[in-house]
């Protein structure tokens, strides 16, 4: 349990602190920057994360040469709860291109995991004149009308696919049930907590204790918790969208995908899936010893690959 602001990781890596920004009426996000005056990008956390999530690399990357902006999508972290009860991927969406313009913005680059790398899409495909690029990690890669059976949809069995996901089910389904259950600030903390331990997302001992009660804390909060579930009852056809999602487009900017094969969802036909998803595509790289949250597990690579990418605009 954190009892106060927490300054650095267990490992020394300073923390970036949330700024407010201000992106319509009464409404505002919280807002980890570093680099300002570098190339604009633009990194969008998952579930169950925030922007903490980017705190190993944020130094880096400034020092390399980007501004590097990490947003609580709303609802999230420490920003506001959506206005207009919307949280699906082009309310999310809509709040980036807001941020971009208080932040002086024009085109920038994003990048994302999970509920963020489909942030990023919709993104790509509703404002494709803002965005330019596109680094994408540990996702759902967008189905296309015209795929393919994929071979590892069959490889669970029933049994093993809904052990490994219950929570969704639960989330999507039957959220208030669960929320009831959940019905301390500590098991809160312990339920998020097992997405970093021991839903085979990531590999053993990839957080360590202290840093993990950084990251799940501004979850023991119910009403953030029950906010994180929002995703799944969209997915589940129980909440409503402003938009319909864009994942089936072809993303027409370059992107390059970054994947972790040490976590429970790694899909062995993943470069299939790429190819037909991402036309102009880098990759994708299979990152060792890394698996859902390779910006923390393995952040070197991660702003390897990001310095790589955009090397000829450093340059």
């Amino acid at each position: 349990m954190v009892d106060a602001p927490v300054s650095q990781l267990s490992d020394g890596t300073p923390l970036v602190p949330a700024e407010r920004i201000s992106i319509g009426e009464g409404f505002a996000l919280a807002v980890r920057r570093f680099g300002a005056g570098g190339i604009p990008l633009l990194a969008l956390h998952g579930f169950p994360c925030t922007s903490l999530i980017w705190a190993k690399v944020m130094h880096p990357l400034a020092e390399a040469g980007f501004d590097i902006v990490a947003p609580d999508m709303r609802g999230y972290g420490d920003s506001d709860y959506a206005p207009d009860d919307f949280y699906d991927l082009a309310a999310f969406s809509r709040d980036m291109v807001a941020l971009a313009d208080a932040l002086g913005w024009g085109t920038f680059v994003v990048t994302g995991h999970d509920l963020g790398a489909a942030v990023a899409i919709q993104l790509a495909n509703m404002h494709p004149g803002r965005v330019r690029s596109l680094l994408l990690m540990n996702h759902g890669i967008p189905p296309r009308p015209d795929h393919p059976q994929w071979p590892s949809i069959a490889q669970w069995t029933p049994e093993q696919a809904a052990a490994i996901f219950d929570y969704a089910d639960r989330q999507g389904n039957d959220a208030e049930g669960l929320m009831r259950e959940l019905s301390t600030p500590e098991a809160r903390r312990r339920y998020v907590a097992g997405f970093y331990t021991n839903r085979i997302w990531c590999p053993p001992g990839a957080f360590s204790s202290p840093d993990l009660d950084v990251l799940v804390e501004p979850y023991a909060d119910a009403r953030r918790l029950r906010t994180s579930f929002i995703d799944y009852e969209i997915i589940a056809g129980k909440h409503p969208m402003s938009a319909p999602e864009l994942l089936d487009e072809p993303v027409r900017q370059p992107v390059i995908v970054l994947l972790g094969p040490d976590e429970v969802t790694y899909h062995p036909d993943a470069d299939a899936r790429c190819r037909l998803a991402y036309p102009d595509l880098i990759g994708p790289f299979v990152v060792p010893d890394s698996g859902h949250f390779m910006q923390w597990e393995q952040p070197a690579t991660v702003v390897s690959a990001i310095r790589g990418f955009y090397g000829r605009e450093l340059s």
